[in-house]
């Protein structure tokens, strides 16, 4: 088992090496850690799935200790994260289904481009290389990162009005303040100039294989009021997507925000992925 995995990580893989049919795999979004994906493991579980939540290279392992060390993810990039998640995708027994949000999303969408995937759920994932301009509310949302070149060196903090805006538009403010101070924090700056790159070369970091014809069953999930990915930016993941010879899905949640996988929604969100999952690969 390659060392980079975390002891958390070697602990899920072995226990879904252990158990019958495809593992989850499961990549969360910048400013969150792997944690975020806790409330998932019991309905995957109860749906006959292991999961594995994978961590971003140097991930503290609590919010706790993200807090005490906010530098520690300053400098991390896509190919880090990429090469990671291959890495676990790898030691599991068989082709995992992946599951990711915004990068996580994106990330999801290069490991199926390897043909490490047995099926993807991208949830509001971010633009790959080549995708369409983003919307200005995208810009605005992504400023506190891009407003500073410097900032490609750092792991940067939301403010709480920047989460608010960026994040957390369609939740109350309570809502919204209790995910801002409990799931909160910084995150590598590097990854947001990789993504608003226009680059186009082949290894671009955001660059995802599309036409590979390993690439398996592919789900896009869209928020309907995202403003960190608006709708027509999942939608244009969808039309790029759709080229490929794999089945490529695409559904909407109308009145909901960038925070739909980890808010008080956040089962019904699970419940449409599971029932993909299932039908893609039943354990």
């Amino acid at each position: 088992m390659p060392m980079s995995l975390t002891p958390r990580e070697r602990e899920q893989v072995d226990a879904a090496n252990a158990a019958d049919g495809p593992a989850v795999l499961l990549l969360h979004e910048m400013w969150s850690l792997a944690t975020a994906w806790e409330p998932w493991r019991e309905p995957l579980a109860r749906a006959g799935f292991a999961a594995v939540a994978v961590a971003w290279p140097h991930e503290p392992v609590s919010v706790e200790d993200a807090r005490h060390h906010p530098d520690a993810l300053a400098g991390v990039g896509l190919i880090d994260m990429l090469d990671h998640a291959a890495d676990v995708a790898r030691v599991l027994r068989e082709p995992p289904l992946v599951v990711g949000t915004g990068v996580g999303g994106l990330t999801a969408q290069q490991l199926a481009g390897r043909g490490l995937a047995r099926a993807t759920v991208a949830i509001v994932p971010a633009p790959m290389r080549g995708a369409r301009p983003a919307p200005d509310t995208v810009l605005t949302s992504a400023s506190p990162i891009l407003r500073d070149r410097d900032n490609r060196a750092r792991a940067v903090t939301l403010t709480y009005p920047e989460f608010r805006y960026a994040c957390a538009n369609t939740l109350t403010p309570d809502e919204a303040h209790e995910l801002w101070e409990t799931q909160h924090v910084a995150a590598p700056g590097r990854v947001g100039f990789e993504v608003a790159s226009q680059k186009r070369e082949a290894r671009a970091p955001a660059g995802v294989d599309t036409v590979s014809r390993d690439r398996g069953p592919l789900l896009v999930v869209a928020a309907g009021k995202d403003r960190l990915v608006p709708p027509e930016s999942a939608a244009e993941t969808f039309r790029i997507q759709s080229r490929n010879p794999c089945p490529t899905d695409y559904i909407e949640f109308f009145d909901r925000g960038h925070t739909l996988t980890v808010d008080g929604g956040w089962p019904e969100v699970a419940r449409r992925v599971i029932e993909y999952l299932a039908h893609h690969g039943p354990a």
